[in-house]
């Protein structure tokens, strides 16, 4: 339980017996730790309903969008211009702010009295008279024939809506860039408060009167770039000075809070990514009756007398509007009762508003013996004699309904730091509140009653309480600067973007180019100039369904290697069983020589026979051999090149079949019955046939990428014969190694290649696979933060390692729905812990560009690819299925829909199904071997 914070009683022992009289009488004022956490939860409750659309139309606790999407970074400077309108009079402000670690800003500003006639109006007269207050001010300060951007600080209820976002322009010299108006908003005026009454306001777009009023004027023009409350203008002033200030609090006339919500929760508008500030309006929380068991008959009669009764519940409960009203009534209350001033009511008790808040303020301030006068000084201005037990008990009085209000503030204040806590996930959160407003920069207790009670309702959350200084002006101008920030860095990162993003015309350019090396690769006479090697498989045949029998199967593609016994089997239908055992090859095997290399793998399948029983067994082997290969039979394949990291020496123009045998003969264990030698794509292809007769494409979009496809035997010039098919390896990983890809490189792909194991090589696949994506985002990433437009321009050390933002993570930033969680943790293990949700919603934007494009590019190839054979058939319409593997078409919730996208877009006139392969590396050569067994056996061979 927590422990109860009244503060302790002044009085001395003679005055114990009244006080406790008083503390008996005001107990329904005294609220338990029970009550408190209680009204806290109660209070979230109200938020959920308001961000909710379905519930926000009868929430009493309308949680305004305020279209204020960033706090300020410490970057932002420029002039801006601000208004201030929330009293009886209004300030103009032209601020200029000073970033590149400066962090200062200097203001120059002017107070502008609004006329009592001006104030009991029309609209049209106090925007014009405002218009006339702003053309004075710019004709004073020299700029009035300056554009500046406009920040209108507006402290009344309104309901903002962003109409729509237009380019911005960016000045070539100089810093501050012009934006043209960067964001439409309209700002309705909901209902006046504060004692305003103008006339044909409400229900209209404060925006477009006050453009109306300039534009009539003719003498000056401003972009008015935001409209916002005091209370967002007091985050966004701490939030310059402490970039942990997401919370906003005014405890003044009024009371309100604003907080940076998540946009995901933030059902009313569109968009789930990043963050905007939410104005809670938290004034009229109990509206609906939800502080009925809290609220007191002196509550309910200072509402019943108010100007707007029923409404604003919980500030009539907390501000300094009705502060000392409640403290009158309980004095006039308690008098009636005989239990003060000998039971005597003077005209002046009696009269609305004559105990001022500030009166809380004075009584309260001082120690016993000084506060007991200053009371008795406030009681006898108020025509009563007061005895030493009255001003005692006026002064307690004060106590508990300050202490109340507090007390209140705080338990809404704990729900908002509970939703910002678990949005972020954290244990403990880290924030600061930035505050303003009379009642709590003039209290002498409110303050550290506010921050000790907070400190208690949310032990797990580091709190930090920040004063503002000229909140509703100087937030005004920071909440245009930020704007203006966040345009021309928003400009700037696009269009570093859109080098990475490609136009139709650009894809289908793509799809020709990939046609034409494809056929230069299949021509005997350009077969050895071209980049797209379109090698012989010899595997003759997809599989039927009357293969059977037991196959050894081997596996090498990576940094492990698979042994495998497949069993097929014809029983009611065809079925498939598999054992299989995984051993490492370690880095310095696979940079080592190839003798240690075959050595390994031969002793992994001995391993492996003396773990299945078998050993001394001689069967039927296929081995995935996936690296590019020229072969001239289907069990003989000359290794062309290592990739994927392989730089095992002595090996690159041998055959590969013949340097296992080799290793083979020199463990003379066993012996082995060589049949094919077959990549990992043509295992895939042929692993799919096995389920749908209608596959003869195999493709791999995984740590590398590449495609294979039965082609005509006539066209094949490299082998002889023109009767049937064969498969070609297309290899088209190597695509642009002659260029043909330059025009569409940006800088990041150039870097990552120059930075490759093999320069220049394989550029297409540099530019879609798994091994490749996460160096690209990384390099962007790079630049943006180079460029001030990331991280606040502040590079992480671990950033600088290649390899570290791996393509994994790619998958996991789009695939989450709470993806800003993920994209946070991710950027954490970069190093990178002070990072903002902005910088999170940039960095998932990057890895969608980068992941589109791959997925573009590869749909590009597939439908060059399946036109070849739509084209071969002399078919209208080609109707055929795709095998496919590998981790990122698997494993991206993107990938594969945007690649089938760009593949029905480029290809109309095929109709293309996507088949995943399962264990295709392994399978699929077993499938391969038992095809040419079957083939052997029909004497076909």
């Amino acid at each position: 339980m927590l422990a109860s914070t009244l503060p302790a009683n002044p009085f001395t022992e003679h005055h114990d017996d009244h006080e406790q009289k008083v503390d008996k009488y005001l107990h329904q004022f005294k609220l338990s730790d029970k009550t408190l956490m209680e009204l806290s939860m109660r209070f979230r409750r109200e938020m959920d309903k308001g961000l909710c659309r379905d519930t926000n139309p009868t929430a009493a606790v309308k949680m305004l969008p305020t279209f204020v999407r960033s706090t300020p970074d410490g970057t932002e400077q420029g002039e801006f211009l601000a208004l201030d309108l929330g009293g009886s009079n209004f300030r103009v402000l032209l601020v200029k702010v000073k970033g590149n670690g400066e962090q200062k800003v200097d203001m120059e500003s002017q107070i502008y009295d609004i006329p009592e006639l001006v104030m009991t109006g029309s609209g049209s007269e106090l925007f014009d008279h405002i218009a006339d207050c702003l053309a004075d001010f710019l004709e004073k300060m020299g700029i009035k024939d300056k554009k500046l951007p406009l920040g209108f600080t507006f402290s009344f209820p309104c309901q903002q809506t962003k109409l729509d976002e237009t380019k911005s322009t960016v000045h070539k010299t100089g810093f501050h860039p012009h934006l043209s108006l960067l964001t439409s908003y309209q700002s309705i005026l909901m209902s006046w408060t504060k004692g305003f009454r103008l006339s044909g306001v409400e229900g209209k777009d404060v925006v477009s009167l006050l453009r109306k009023s300039i534009k009539k004027r003719g003498d000056f023009d401003t972009d008015i770039m935001a409209v916002i409350s005091d209370t967002v203008g007091t985050m966004m002033t701490c939030g310059f000075d402490d970039r942990h200030c997401e919370i906003g609090l005014i405890v003044g006339t009024g009371t309100n809070a604003c907080y940076m919500e998540q946009m995901r929760n933030l059902q009313l508008l569109d968009g789930d990514e990043g963050q905007m500030c939410v104005n809670t309006e938290w004034g009229a929380f109990g509206d609906d009756g939800a502080l009925e068991d809290v609220r007191t008959d002196i509550d309910r009669e200072i509402d019943a007398g108010s100007l707007n009764p029923g409404k604003q519940l919980f500030e009539k409960m907390i501000s300094g509007m009705y502060m000392g009203e409640l403290v009158r009534l309980i004095l006039v209350k308690m008098a009636r009762d005989q239990l003060l001033f000998q039971g005597n009511i003077t005209p002046e008790l009696l009269t609305t508003g004559h105990f001022s808040t500030n009166y809380i303020y004075t009584i309260e301030s001082d120690k016993d013996e000084e506060g007991l006068a200053s009371t008795e000084k406030v009681l006898r201005g108020m025509g009563l004699d007061p005895t030493a037990e009255d001003c005692a008990a006026t002064r307690r009085i004060c106590q508990i309904v300050s202490t109340r209000a507090a007390h209140l503030c705080a338990t809404s204040l704990a729900a908002v730091m509970r939703q910002i806590r678990d949005n972020k996930a954290a244990e403990k959160l880290r924030i600061t509140i930035g505050v303003d407003g009379s009642v709590y920069k003039n209290h002498p207790e409110f303050s550290r009653r506010l921050n000790k009670t907070v400190r208690r309702l949310v032990p797990d959350c580091d709190v930090r309480f920040l004063q503002s200084q000229h909140g509703s002006g100087k937030g005004a101008a920071m909440v245009t600067a930020v704007a203006y920030r966040l345009a021309a860095q928003q400009a700037e990162r696009q269009r570093i973007l859109d080098t990475l993003r490609l136009s139709r015309e650009q894809l289908f350019e793509v799809k020709r180019r990939m046609t034409e090396e494809m056929a230069r690769g299949l021509s005997k006479q350009t077969h050895d100039q071209t980049s797209v090697k379109m090698l012989p498989t010899y595997v003759r045949s997809t599989p039927d369904g009357t293969e059977q029998g037991d196959f050894l199967a081997l596996d090498l593609g990576g940094s492990s290697f698979r042994v495998l016994l497949v069993r097929l089997r014809h029983e009611k239908k065809l079925k498939v069983n598999m054992h299989q055992k995984i051993y490492s090859i370690d880095q310095e095997t696979m940079q080592g020589t190839g003798e240690e290399l075959f050595n390994h793998i031969v002793y992994c399948i001995a391993d492996f026979l003396d773990y299945m029983g078998m050993r001394g067994a001689s069967l039927p082997l296929g081995f995935t051999f996936s690296f590019p290969c020229d072969q001239t039979k289907l069990d003989e394949g000359i290794l062309l090149k290592w990739t994927k990291g392989f730089k095992a020496s002595g090996c690159e123009g041998k055959d590969v079949v013949k340097l296992l045998k080799e290793a083979v003969r020199r463990k003379q264990k066993f012996d082995l019955n060589f049949v094919a030698v077959v990549n990992d794509t043509v295992g895939t292809m042929m692993t799919c046939a096995y389920e749908d007769p209608r596959c003869e494409v195999g493709l791999i979009v995984g740590t590398g990428t590449n495609a294979c496809y039965m082609e005509e035997m006539q066209n094949i010039e490299t082998v002889e014969g023109n009767e049937g098919r064969m498969c070609v390896n297309v290899e088209w990983g190597a695509f642009g190694e002659n260029g043909e890809l330059d025009d569409f490189c940006t800088e990041f792909d150039r870097a990552v290649d120059e930075c490759s194991n093999y320069p220049g090589k394989q550029r297409y696949e540099k530019l879609i696979s798994g091994m490749y994506l996460g160096e690209i985002v990384r390099n962007v990433l790079l630049d943006f933060t180079a460029k001030g437009l990331l991280f606040r321009g502040k590079m992480s050390e671990r950033l600088k390692t290649r390899g570290i933002f791996e393509t994994k993570f790619l998958s996991q930033i789009e695939s989450d729905r709470l993806a800003m969680r993920q994209v946070r943790s991710i950027l954490q293990h970069l190093g990178l812990t002070g990072s903002t949700c902005d910088d999170s919603v940039l960095v998932k934007e990057v890895c969608s560009v980068v992941a589109r494009r791959a997925a573009q590019l590869c749909g590009a190839g597939l439908a060059a690819l399946v036109e070849k054979i739509r084209q071969n058939r002399n078919q209208n319409q080609l109707s055929i299925t795709v095998g496919v593997d590998g981790t990122l078409y698997k494993t991206h919730p993107h990938f594969s829909s945007i690649m089938q996208e760009t593949l029905q877009d480029l290809a109309p006139q095929c109709e293309v199904t996507f088949l995943k392969s399962e264990d295709g590396s392994g399978k699929g050569a077993a499938l391969i071997t038992a095809v040419a067994c079957r083939f052997k056996s029909e004497k076909l061979l």
